[in-house]
């Protein structure tokens, strides 16, 4: 029983909870947050070579295109499965959060 008492009162981190009703919204949930931080991480390479000049104006212009289509899909993603854009930061403990807070 001193477990439950060591775990009562601690707000419950943001993680995955493998409940049968609701395993179609939390592997949404975890797909959306690989998207997302792979989604994060080719903008911030796209900027790099934005600021590098190492694209041509048509490449800029495809890239930053599909990198707000992407956005708005992942937007559509989200509010038809209920989710918020800080539901897909997983808490990763002591390493912090998984993506930047914006």
């Amino acid at each position: 029983m001193s477990g439950d008492g060591e775990t009562a009162g601690k707000a419950p981190r943001n993680r995955l909870d493998l409940d049968p009703d609701t395993v179609e919204k939390d592997l949404v949930k975890l797909v959306l947050t690989v998207v997302e931080l792979l989604r994060q991480l080719m903008e911030r390479q796209a900027l790099r070579r934005f600021d590098t000049g190492d694209l041509t104006e048509d490449q800029e212009e495809r890239i930053g295109l599909t990198l707000m289509l992407l956005d708005d899909r992942m937007a559509e993603l989200r509010d038809r499965y209920g989710l918020r854009p800080e539901d897909l930061n997983l808490d990763l403990g002591p390493l912090g959060p998984l993506l930047p807070r914006e």
